[in-house]
């Protein structure tokens, strides 16, 4: 793959990050790439959006900020925490039901905080437990057994798999099983990019629109607050973004225009500097979008991580 970021520290370039990056337009084409698009990922949890569709299309009675975490990776801050015991509440069941894997706040600050007041891992506290809690709630609409709800065929993910396959333009190239136990769908980082486009363009009244709509309406719980989806939607209002696990990132404004990262080594580091480089080059220059982490050195900026187009 390119390199797509470098790490500068006192002028020296002290590491390099290479990956694979795609804009597409409304239609879907590609208008430009650094190394093949065509490269199969796994999105993690970028795949969000798109497994929230598919409850929907299964009945999952959800919408607003209950809709926008289940399409999302919280941080386990007390609102967040409270919307996931609410959708559980509407399904009839407790934490208990939950099968993600027993977990702190992924927020770091939030984190100390718990564990201050006595919190331990819990399956509450995982990034994904807001979509978990979507399943059950979808499996109990359905009348559908909440003890496989992780089950590849069980009929919730196979609704969700024949909708990633309708949204994604073909089959999963590999399924696997993500950090949370849930299917994890792979497919080619443009079609992920053209999949979340495509929910971003929904016409009013139809469910790609209600899944976008929740997420511009409640970015604070599509991520967190502190985390930088939430100040990139903030920034551009009607964009949606979606983070993923080893450094997937995908971006779509509402006509469909998309865009799509992939980061090889996974370092989170470089992920959104080359996100925001590849929104630059389209004319979306916010202020936040200058921004670049910094490099420090007792304490002080001595450096950057710049990108290399």
């Amino acid at each position: 793959m390119d390199v797509l970021a470098e790490v500068v520290r006192s002028g020296l370039v002290e590491s390099r990050h290479r990956g694979v990056a795609v804009r597409v337009d409304a239609a879907g084409e590609v208008v430009w790439s650094i190394d093949d698009p065509g490269t199969v990922v796994f999105p993690r949890s970028a795949n969000k959006p798109i497994q929230a569709l598919g409850m929907l299309r299964a009945g999952l009675p959800l919408d607003g900020e209950l809709l926008a975490i289940a399409a999302g990776s919280h941080t386990g801050e007390p609102f967040h925490l409270d919307a996931v015991r609410e959708i559980l509440t509407l399904a009839g069941l407790d934490e208990s039901a939950l099968q993600t894997p027993p977990s702190y706040p992924l927020d770091p600050k939030v984190h100390a905080a718990y564990i201050r007041a006595g919190g331990v891992r819990a399956p509450i506290c995982m990034d994904c437990s807001g979509k978990h809690a979507a399943m059950l709630l979808t499996c109990v609409t359905n009348g559908w057994s909440t003890d496989t709800y992780l089950a590849p065929d069980h009929p919730l993910q196979v609704v969700i798999t024949e909708t990633f396959t309708e949204v994604t333009q073909g089959p999963p190239a590999v399924i696997g099983v993500d950090g949370c136990g849930a299917p994890l769908l792979a497919t080619s980082l443009v079609q992920l990019a053209r999949a979340v486009g495509r929910i971003a363009a929904g016409e009013q009244g139809t469910l790609e629109a209600k899944v976008a709509s929740a997420m511009r309406a409640h970015p604070e719980f599509v991520s967190g607050t502190g985390r930088p989806e939430l100040q990139l939607m903030r920034a551009l209002p009607g964009l949606i973004a979606k983070w993923g696990a080893e450094s997937t990132y995908v971006v779509a404004q509402p006509d469909g225009e998309a865009f799509a990262v992939k980061i090889e080594d996974g370092s989170e580091r470089p992920v959104y500097a080359v996100m925001n480089r590849a929104l630059e080059l389209a004319g979306l220059d916010a202020p936040l979008l200058a921004e670049r982490p910094e490099v420090l050195g007792g304490g002080h900026p001595v450096g950057e991580v710049r990108t290399t187009f």
